[in-house]
C-alpha cells in the first residue's frame, strides 16, 4: 500500500439506492473535497450542502451533502471526507471518475480503509476480525459475538495476560542479573515463577475450550436421519419453511444430501436431509446411503426419525423423534411426537434444538475465537504449560518470550504483510 495515496470508494450498499456514500481517506482527502465543490469546506463533522462539479469540465454531477473529518481523530487516523450523494449509477460513476483524475487519488482495495485504521493504531487485529464478523452477521447471536470481539473483549483478556507475563519476565531477569544478591535470590522460588506461568496456561486452556467462531459463523450442523419414508424430507421442508426437498411415498426418493442455511430462534443452523438408511437399493442409492451415514456421524445434532434400536453412531447430540404424529400408529413410537402435516411438536422440537445448540455456541454477548486466534493461542498455552516442568531460568524465560510473541500476533502488535493480506482479502471495497 502506498502510504501517501489518498483512497476513495463507494461505502454504501448496492446501486441504485436512495443515498450513496463515497468515502475518502488520506492526505489529499480534504483537498479533493474542495476541488469538487469549489467552495470552503464545512466545519469538521458538520454536514454541508454542496454542488459537486467535475474539475476537468465544470459539469455539475450532483447536489448533496459533504462531511469532512480532520485526522488523526478519525476512523482511519487520516483526513477523511464523505460525499453523501444521490445513489444512481450515473452520479456515483461521475464522482468516482472526477476523483480518479485528481493527482494522488486512487480507488481503494478490499478492506483498505480498515487496514489503514490498523496501521495507524485505531484498531487491533482482534477487533478487526470482530468487524469482519459483524459485517457478515445474519443472526442476533452472531451480531452480539462480533460486537464483543470488536469492542475489545478478547484484546483486554490478552492485555491482562501480557502484563502478567511481563511481570514474570521481570522476575526472571532479576534472578539472572542479580542471582548473587540475597534479596533477589530470596524474592521467590523458581517454582513460584513457573507456577505463575502455569496459571496463565490454565486460563488459556479454558479459553481454547470456548465455542468456535466457525460454528457461530457457519451454523450448527443438523442432520435428519432415519429409514426411507420416515418423514425426513417433510420435516426438512417445514423447518426450512419451503418445499426444498422432494416428498414422495416411494422409498429412495432422496439420494443426495440437501442442505439449507437457516436461523432457528436466532440460532444459525445448516440443516441437512439425506437418503433413508436401508439395505439394498441400486448403486446410486447406495452411494447416497453412504453419504448419509457420514453426514450423521459428523453432525453436531442428529434428528433421528427411526427406531431407537437403530440409532446411528454419532459424535453430536441425538434427538429421538416420533414422526407423523397425525397418524394413530405413530403414538406408539418413542421420542418427541412431531407432525409435519399439522405442525404438532415443531415448536417443541425447535426448542430442543436450540437447547442442544446453546452449549456449542457462545453465550449471548460473548465472543468466539477464530481458527487463527485459536492456533496462535494454543502455541502460547503450550509454551507456558511447559514452564511447570522446567528448572532453569533461561528456559523459562524463553517460554515466556514465546508466549508473549504469540499473543502479539493475535492483536497485531507483531504480524506480517501476508497475514494482513489474508485477513483483509475478505473485506468489501469501501470498508
Amino acid at each position: 500500500m502506498a502510504d501517501r495515496d489518498t483512497i476513495f470508494a463507494l461505502s454504501s450498499g448496492q446501486l441504485p439506492a436512495a443515498i450513496a456514500v463515497i468515502r475518502l481517506s488520506g492526505p489529499e482527502a480534504l483537498v479533493a473535497a474542495r476541488a469538487l465543490t469549489g467552495k470552503d469546506l464545512p466545519l469538521p463533522r458538520r454536514a454541508g450542502l454542496r454542488r459537486f462539479v467535475d474539475p476537468r469540465t465544470g459539469e455539475l454531477l450532483d447536489e448533496a451533502l459533504l462531511l469532512c473529518f480532520s485526522g488523526p481523530n478519525t476512523e482511519t487516523g487520516e483526513d477523511m471526507a464523505e460525499f453523501q450523494c444521490h445513489g444512481s449509477h450515473a452520479v456515483v460513476r461521475g464522482i468516482e471518475s472526477a476523483l480518479s483524475a485528481l493527482p494522488g487519488l486512487r480507488l481503494a482495495g478490499p478492506g483498505e480503509f480498515t487496514r489503514r485504521a490498523f496501521l495507524n493504531g485505531k484498531m487491533d487485529l482482534a477487533g478487526i476480525e470482530g468487524l469482519g464478523d459483524l459485517i457478515a452477521a445474519e443472526t442476533a447471536l452472531q451480531r452480539r459475538a462480533a460486537m464483543a470481539m470488536m469492542g475489545g473483549a478478547l484484546s483486554r483478556r490478552i492485555d491482562d495476560w501480557t502484563n502478567r507475563l511481563r511481570g514474570i519476565a521481570a522476575q526472571i531477569e532479576a534472578r539472572l542479573d542479580f542471582s548473587d544478591e540475597g534479596d533477589v535470590a530470596d524474592a521467590g522460588a523458581l517454582s513460584d515463577v513457573a507456577a505463575a506461568a502455569g496459571a496463565i496456561a490454565l486460563d488459556m486452556a479454558a479459553e481454547l475450550e470456548r465455542p468456535t467462531a466457525e460454528r457461530l459463523r457457519d451454523g450448527i450442523r443438523i442432520a435428519i436421519g432415519g429409514p426411507p419414508n420416515a418423514g425426513k424430507s417433510s420435516l426438512f421442508n417445514i423447518l426450512v419453511g419451503r418445499d426444498a426437498a422432494i416428498v414422495s411415498p416411494h422409498a429412495g426418493t432422496t439420494r443426495d444430501i440437501i442442505e439449507a442455511s437457516i436461523s432457528l430462534n436466532g440460532v444459525p443452523v445448516v440443516l441437512s436431509d439425506s437418503a433413508g438408511l436401508r439395505s439394498g437399493g441400486d448403486d446410486v442409492e447406495k452411494i447416497g446411503i453412504g453419504r448419509a451415514e457420514a453426514l450423521l456421524a459428523n453432525a453436531d445434532i442428529v434428528l433421528w426419525l427411526g427406531s431407537p434400536d437403530e440409532q446411528p453412531q454419532a459424535e453430536g447430540r441425538l434427538i429421538q423423534i416420533a414422526s407423523k404424529a397425525d397418524l394413530a400408529a405413530s403414538h406408539e413410537s418413542a421420542g418427541l411426537a412431531v407432525s409435519s402435516l399439522t405442525g404438532e411438536g415443531i415448536d417443541q422440537l425447535i426448542a430442543k434444538i436450540c437447547e442442544a445448540a446453546a452449549v456449542l455456541l457462545p453465550a449471548p454477548g460473548d465472543y468466539a475465537l477464530s481458527r487463527r486466534q485459536r492456533d496462535i493461542m494454543a502455541r502460547a498455552q503450550i509454551a507456558l504449560a511447559d514452564c511447570t516442568s522446567l528448572h532453569d531460568e533461561i528456559l523459562i524465560a524463553e517460554s515466556v518470550r514465546q508466549a508473549m510473541a504469540a499473543l502479539d500476533e493475535i492483536t497485531g502488535r507483531a504480524t506480517t504483510e501476508s497475514v494482513l493480506d489474508e485477513l483483509f482479502r475478505g473485506f468489501c471495497i469501501g470498508k
